[in-house]
């Protein structure tokens, strides 16, 4: 009697279009997971550079010269544009006859902070809805790939007239070798989503730290105390 070699080559000599597609679909959504957990990965990581060179900012004569020391670091630019807006807002009144011109300075410096926090929040939320996407939706692809893939070999079997335990258990079993793959798309994605959130939740508080910090500093000429 022959028998078949049965493994992933033979699964995707015998499936249908349905199956490869939904099979490129997992690739697009593995790639797709893996770029964004390299790349906010990396970008963490200058963060994080950055965030250790805030404490020489404060060493710094002015505003202007600090922001020229930690612009080197800040290659995400996330501290810079918080410590140059708030410079603006205070350096530079607003014009005459304007809303703004109503506001006191320290209501435009608030204000210019809150600005780039939402700027810099929503730079650092970027590309985690793609990895919630996959983690949340990869493993029902897979499902059904599978779903389908044992349809596809039931009916094959159904049409060879041969209905035995080696003939379903084979086409059956690589059937599911779609759920796994959507298991593996999608472990990696929610863990790098939950992940880069504490990290996002993390560098937020360090962000409103640092703003509290310039708000005193170009208001009152002084830093708040720590247990502020």
């Amino acid at each position: 009697m022959e028998v078949t070699a049965l493994g992933l080559s033979h699964f995707w000599a015998q499936a249908d279009t349905v199956i490869r597609l939904t099979a490129y679909v997992l690739l697009v959504m593995s790639v797709a997971s893996w770029f964004l957990i390299v790349w906010k990965t990396w970008a963490w990581l200058r963060v994080r550079r950055a965030s250790k060179a805030l404490d020489d900012f404060w060493s710094a004569s002015s505003v202007e010269s600090a922001v020229a020391q930690l612009k080197p670091h800040d290659r995400e630019n996330i501290f810079v544009p918080l410590a140059s807006g708030a410079a603006g807002a205070a350096t530079h009144p607003a014009s005459e006859g304007s809303l703004a011109a109503q506001i006191d300075r320290s209501e435009l410096i608030t204000r210019a902070l809150r600005q780039r926090i939402n700027e810099a929040a929503g730079k650092l939320e970027s590309g985690l809805t793609i990895l919630a996407s996959v983690g949340s939706t990869a493993p029902f692809v897979g499902l059904f790939g599978t779903v389908w893939g044992i349809y596809h070999a039931l009916i094959n079997i159904a049409r060879s007239g041969q209905i035995a335990i080696d003939k379903v258990a084979g086409p059956v079993g690589e059937a599911l070798i779609m759920t796994a793959v959507g298991l593996a798309v999608a472990i990696p994605a929610v863990l790098a989503y939950n992940a880069f959130t504490r990290v996002n939740r993390l560098v937020l508080g360090q962000l409103d730290g640092f703003a509290h910090d310039l708000h005193a500093t170009l208001t009152m000429g002084s830093r708040l105390p720590a247990n502020t």
